[in-house]
């Protein structure tokens, strides 16, 4: 089982945040940038990487993703 990594995308301080994970952050980072990123990310222009920590498996980076969400759902008022 490989590595991953849970990371946050902006597109200008104080912007959209986008939230995700990958176990190649180089890769995907470079498609964010690029704009090969459909959907949400492309909509957005989220093409700056300003927050990553790394896993030594893919599914923990998963989990801990999770708990991001479930977290900002959770402080929303």
């Amino acid at each position: 089982m490989r590595g991953g990594w849970v990371y946050i995308m902006t597109n200008r301080p104080n912007g959209t945040l986008y939230l995700g994970v990958t176990n190649d952050l180089a890769r995907r980072a470079f498609e964010h940038r690029e704009g090969r990123s459909r959907g949400f990310t492309q909509i957005y222009g989220l093409r700056r990487l300003v927050w990553y920590e790394t896993h030594d498996d893919i599914r923990t980076a998963i989990q801990r993703e999770k708990t991001f969400e479930i977290g900002a759902t959770c402080t929303r008022t």
